[in-house]
């Protein structure tokens, strides 16, 4: 995986990317972390995540996404299903789930530009190093970048 510092959303929207990616959990929430950023800026995928069934154990593994035109630039969000809920103790990320989610992203979104923040690593408390492994096994030959946020500098 090529990894780059920034911010995945600005990037999306500068045409840096034709997919992004995100985790989400199965309780059509996004209130934290950048689900809730794509929830404010990107409300399509907030509404493509809200026509799923709430609290369904079946949507593990898959996903959900928006197609996205903003001026000239176009993309798709996907909603990854890679969590059930957002509380409770201990690692809340499957990993199963990811690398199901990712076989089919990989299946729908080949020899596109893919990219995608730590997903399951914060708030859904996962190990990096396993995450990176099912990512890149899964994405291999794809153009997929991890994009490990950094606030824009601010000019003076």
């Amino acid at each position: 995986m090529k990894v780059i510092q920034g911010d995945l959303i600005e990037l999306v929207l500068d045409g840096q990317f034709d997919v992004i990616i995100h985790g989400c959990n199965c309780q059509c929430a996004m209130g934290a972390g950048i689900a809730k950023t794509i929830k404010e800026r990107l409300p399509e995928a907030y509404q493509a995540d809200r026509q799923t069934t709430k609290a369904d154990k079946e949507k593990m593994g898959s996903y959900s996404k928006a197609f996205i035109v903003r001026d000239a630039v176009q993309f798709t969000v996907v909603n990854a299903y890679t969590q059930f809920h957002w509380r409770g103790k201990g690692v809340l990320v499957d990993y199963d789930a990811l690398r199901a989610v990712m076989r089919a992203i990989r299946a729908e979104f080949t020899s596109l530009r893919i990219g995608y923040p730590k997903i399951g690593a914060g708030f859904a408390k996962g190990d990096w190093d396993i995450i990176a492994q099912i990512i890149d096994e899964e994405l291999t030959g794809e153009d997929h970048t991890l994009v490990e946020f950094q606030e824009p500098l601010q000019r003076s």
